[in-house]
């Protein structure tokens, strides 16, 4: 039987640009930060994360959990209660979001000056 060549690691597939969108956008990265730290029910993520809307939070928390990186618990409370926490493989991303927060963070002067400089241009 031939062996197959290993996935090319740089190729970034259609498959890939999904999960990245779905996982990286605005409101999903800010809910994952959140998690990381603690599980949270829903309004306390609404207000831990300043201009997200309910229908935004819940979409991001719907797609981060079809994917597999949180996990919503339903307690048998009175009222019933919903939180959410990080799931094992939503863990897995926790150092790469430090790593890119930090890397904002650090970047982020210059990147203002090259905005200005290209605003500068135009």
């Amino acid at each position: 039987m031939p062996e197959t060549a290993p996935a090319d690691r740089s190729q970034i597939t259609a498959p890939h640009r999904e999960l990245l969108d779905q996982v990286l956008d605005k409101w999903s990265l800010q809910v994952l930060e959140e998690l990381c730290e603690r599980p949270t029910r829903f309004n306390e993520l609404r207000r831990a994360i300043p201009g997200v809307t309910q229908k935004s939070l819940t979409a991001a928390l719907r797609r981060l959990e079809r994917n597999g990186m949180v996990e919503r618990v339903v307690t048998s409370t009175r009222p019933v209660a919903v939180e959410y926490r990080i799931a094992p493989l939503g863990k897995t991303l926790q150092d790469l979001i430090d790593a890119l927060l930090d890397w904002t963070t650090a970047t982020m002067p210059d990147v203002e000056r090259a905005r200005a400089r290209f605003d500068a241009e135009a």
